[in-house]
This record gives structure tokens, sequence and C-alpha cells, in this order.
């Protein structure tokens, strides 16, 4: 973050979503502030509490897509959940706090990831020590059969200080590290990570108790294993994971993941305006008042426990979205109001910008198609005056049915092309160029016809 400056922000944002300057610059800021307060003397860093942000627009406008790109090249931590999973505490359904586990249960897998990497030279190492116990017996010799090897015990055979560095031993690492053997089947042991069921708890219930008892019955379990055939490079694969499960320190992968999480954490709340209700209508539906008053600690900062230990809120960016047709931000208990302080309105995404969609970002849908029909051999091109009129009618079924934004093109895209994706692998012409009359002719019957329309695109 220190590197990127708002307006490199949003240029980056740019190559991959079309329009909605006014978000991009309200969400470039917030992530800006959140370097600046880094920056700040101590005593006033925890002062500075993030500014949550509400997008308001339909759907298939962007709002998601600009949460989930920011947090990739800002490497923050990100979650998405839709607020209408959630219930008010006694009511079947996810608990709030939940979303906070979540988060932490994603950084937590990013980091082992991360230093599974680091570790990887290291661990290809020891795996290799241990192939080549497998592959010689006791004695320095190489096994007789030379079908299998088998492991002792704990999947390595004990050897001297003298057979690890004999010649035997040196000319089966050359030919390991050249290949030569990777069609050899060993026999290894491997952890067994098969557990008992127990059908006592629902997920929704264990998730509530904020217990993991996967954990803790692993934990007073006995560590069984399993005896596998198999060969060489698959079994290298198999100890160069466990090697590095062993080598990663997980306290310090934990600690560090729960510093993102406290820190750089971005949650993105949809559906906020399923909630925003002050009652909750008509028959026995859940309270929505009531789901806001359970969200309410978690935005203005709590601690939850999750099984990693301990996570502070605070300072957690929040951004929620809505489409706010049937209520309003202002619905929102006026306590959860305060804790949004930014509001954006997205713009509906009309033709100009659909063609713009098509055409134009680093992840184009129509590059994509391209790239898919590449893998058949097989060439397609896209007129100019044809992705226009795809545009157009796109604008048009949004108008005339449900307004999807963006989405609708991949419905009217895979209508389009589906002859073409279906005969591509016995295709005799290896150059398709679509035109304006084709996507008429393929389109304008079904587009026509306002109930059929509603059907397939």
């Amino acid at each position: 973050m220190s590197h990127l400056k708002p307006s490199e922000i949003v240029a980056e944002l740019d190559k991959y979503i079309i329009g909605q300057d006014k978000a991009k610059r309200s969400m470039a800021i917030a992530l800006r502030n959140r370097w600046r307060r880094q920056q700040v003397p101590d005593d006033l860093r925890d002062e500075i509490a993030p500014k949550n942000i509400i997008l308001i627009g339909p759907t298939g406008v962007g709002k998601t897509e600009i949460s989930r790109r920011l947090s990739r090249f800002t490497d923050s931590p990100f979650t998405k959940v839709e607020a209408s999973k959630f219930t008010e505490v006694g009511y079947v359904g996810r608990d709030v706090e939940s979303m906070v586990r979540d988060l932490v249960e994603v950084t937590v897998t990013m980091g082992k990831s991360d230093e599974s990497g680091r570790v990887q030279d290291k661990a290809r190492q020891n795996a290799e020590e241990r192939m080549l116990d497998l592959l010689l017996p006791r004695g320095g010799q190489p096994e007789a059969n030379p079908g299998t090897a088998t492991s002792g015990p704990q999947g390595i055979t004990a050897l001297t200080v003298a057979d690890k560095v004999s010649p035997t031993r040196e000319k089966l690492r050359r030919m390991l590290r050249d290949g030569r053997l990777k069609d050899r089947y060993v026999d290894l042991d491997v952890a067994d990570r098969s557990m008992p069921m127990v059908e006592i708890f629902s997920n929704i219930g264990m998730e509530e108790m904020g217990i993991n008892f996967r954990d803790m019955l692993g934990g007073l379990l006995p560590k069984g294993t399993k005896r596998r055939k198999a060969k060489v490079a698959e079994a290298m694969e198999i100890l160069t994971q466990e090697e590095a499960q062993s080598l990663i320190d997980m306290d310090k992968v934990v600690r560090t993941a729960i510093e993102k999480v406290e820190q750089s954490g971005i949650i993105f709340l949809d559906e906020i305006d399923k909630i925003a209700g002050r009652s909750s209508g008509q028959g026995p539906d859940v309270s929505r008042e009531g789901v806001q008053r359970d969200l309410l600690p978690i935005v203005e900062g709590s601690t939850v426990t999750t099984k990693y230990g301990p996570v502070k809120t605070d300072h957690i960016l929040f951004i929620a979205s809505g489409a706010f047709h049937a209520a309003k931000p202002s619905d929102l208990i006026p306590e959860l109001q305060g804790r949004f302080p930014i509001r954006v309105e997205l713009d509906s995404l009309g033709r100009e910008e659909f063609y713009r969609i098509l055409t134009e970002p680093k992840n184009a849908l129509l590059l994509q198609y391209v790239e898919l029909m590449r893998t058949e051999g097989v060439e397609i091109v896209f007129d100019d005056e044809a992705v226009r009129e795809i545009a157009k009618i796109a604008e048009e079924v949004n108008n005339n049915t449900e307004n999807i934004g963006a989405r609708r093109l991949h419905t009217i895209l895979e209508y389009l092309l589906e002859d073409i994706l279906f005969d591509a692998p016995d295709q005799a012409e290896k150059r398709i160029v679509i035109t304006h009359d084709d996507v008429v002719k393929r389109l304008k019957g079904v587009k026509d016809d306002e109930d059929l329309s509603r059907f397939i695109l």
C-alpha cells in the first residue's frame, strides 16, 4: 500500500471494471486511509476507526468485483457473506460472528500456502532423502525386486552413516533426479485422514458453539497410518507435502494471520438491504432488526472467539452492498447507519458500458471465449457491429425483464455461441467470424418474444 496512491488504485481497477468512477474513488480512499493509519503515532492509531462503505446499486454493476479486486492487489484478507443468511440469535441460521471466523480461516489457509512455498526447497531435499531410504534397504544394496521398495514402520528405513553416503545411494539419487525411477512403485506409510463421523450436531450448531469438534477429536485420537503403493513421482509429492507441513511454524502463521485480519481484513456484506426493514412484515419471518442489532457490535468493534484465538474487529473494513429497491439505507437502525458513513451509488449499465465490458478489460468476456476456442484449434472473431448488437440486446432484455446488469452478457453469449461451442472439436472450418447478421438471426426471435426471453435470455 505504501506504493499505491489512490489514483493508482483506480487505474488498477480500470483494467478490470468499466465505469463506476465514484465507487472506485471512495474505495481507493478507504484503502489508502488504512495505510495512513499505520503511519500515525501509536497513541492515535487505535483511535482512528475505519470508514465503512455502503455500495448502492442493482445487481451485476460491479459492487462485489470492485471489492474483490481491491483485496487481491493489496493482499488484504477478504471474505464475502450475504447478510440475508444471518438470523437473530435463537433462530436456526448463521451466527453473525461466523463471518469473522470465515475471514480468519481464509487468512490462515493463505498463510500456510505462502509458508509452504518458502520451505519447499528444504522439504524437497528431505523428501528426497526419505525416498532414497525407501529405495535402498539396509546394507546399502538396492532392493532385490526392482518393482517395489518398502518403508519401515514410520515410512523411513534406518540406515547407517556409511549407507547415507554410499556410491549406490548417490547413483540412485542421480537416477531419481533424472526421472528414471518415476515409474517404479514404492510402499509407504501415509497419515490416515479418515475421522469417525459424529452425527449429533449439525454444522450450524457446531459453528454457533464455536468449537471445532474435528480438531478436538483429532487431538484425542491416536494418529493412524495406512500403507499404500504409489509410483515414485507421486510418492515424492506426498513426502514433500508431509515435510513441508512439518517445517511450517503454525504458531507464527496463526499470529501473522490474526494480525492481518485485525489490521487489513475486508468483509463484504452483500444484500444488506434484505435486513433493512424495521419489521418482518408477514408470517413467522426472522426479525430483521434483530439481525442488525447482532451485526452492530461486530461492526462497531468487539472481540470474536475463533479456534485460533480471540480476534478484534475494531479495524476490519466492512463494505456493505444492496440494491435498495424496496428499502432505503435510512431504514437501517440509526446505530448501524452511523457505522457506514460513506455511501456510494453505482450507475446502472447501458449499451455503451456493455460494449466496453465485452472488449476493454484485461479479462474481457469476448477474450475469454476466444481463448477457450483456441484450445480446440478454432479461431473465433467478433465483428465490431456484432459486438454492438450484443450490447444493444443485453440492454433491451434488461429493460424488459429483470435488470441483472453485466451478468446478462454471459447468458446472451452462451446462447449465441451454443452451436459453435458444441461442434468445436469436430469443426472443419478453423476460422469463424461472428457478424451482425449472425447475432440478429440467432437472437432476434427470442428477444422479440418477451415470454420466451424471460426463460432463455
